[in-house]
């Protein structure tokens, strides 16, 4: 099923859409390095998925978080053990997410590119 995931990811990565933001503006997009990020999260690569855009590492410790808190919740019979869907971890996505284009973009500017293309 993995093996599948990451040819589905591959696949897509593989078919070369540009960005239209970065085509336009020389600049990095809010998303920039998502796909590959993800890529980088399946074969197991923490910390180029991290380089690549922590979003994705955020998402995955998010659901994982929210998905323990159900089990828990549902086991010991106390709702309150259930994290629910806090609006905290929408604001602090949104947080990772603008400092991440932040400060690509300002890195860009100097010269050094934090998106580089995938090692493997």
């Amino acid at each position: 099923m993995m093996d599948a995931i990451i040819q589905f990811v591959e696949w897509m990565a593989r078919q070369g859409f540009p960005c239209l933001f970065h085509l336009t503006t020389g600049l990095y997009c809010p998303a920039c390095g998502g796909t590959r990020a993800v890529r980088a999260l399946l074969r197991g690569n923490l910390k180029m998925s991290f380089q690549y855009h922590p979003i994705v590492l955020y998402m995955a410790a998010v659901i994982l978080a929210e998905a323990a808190s159900f089990v828990i919740s549902k086991v010991t019979k106390n709702p309150r053990w259930y994290l629910g869907h806090e609006l905290g971890f929408v604001y602090g996505g949104i947080a990772v997410l603008m400092v991440n284009w932040i400060f690509k973009n300002y890195m860009l500017i100097k010269g050094i590119d934090l998106q580089p293309l995938w090692p493997y």
